[in-house]
């Protein structure tokens, strides 16, 4: 059980992210996270080769450009992007439904 003021601020978010509005704000920052996502999983984005501003501001440049080349290789070859993944609890109640 949570506090009063914590359960009723939490119960208004959650009725918040049901609207329309919310919706049309939020899929702007999901494909920024996304994109967060693809450059760390696979650019390393997280660490730093090099110390100094100038240096990191390069190969946060060069990252750019790899992630823009690939997406652009990708979508020039018609690979589709990957399916979202359904948990293993949704597959079985999919079945059983």
């Amino acid at each position: 059980m949570r506090p009063r003021d914590e359960y009723e601020s939490l119960n208004l978010r959650r009725q918040e992210q049901k609207t329309k509005e919310f919706k049309k704000k939020y899929s702007c920052r999901a494909g920024i996270e996304g994109t967060i996502s693809q450059g760390v999983r696979k650019l390393d984005l997280r660490r730093t080769r090099y110390s100094g501003l100038a240096k990191t501001h390069l190969q946060h440049i060069a990252i750019a450009c790899a992630m823009n080349l690939s997406r652009f290789f990708a979508q020039s070859n018609g690979l589709l992007k990957a399916a979202t993944r359904t948990s293993s609890f949704a597959r079985l109640r999919r079945e059983y439904a």
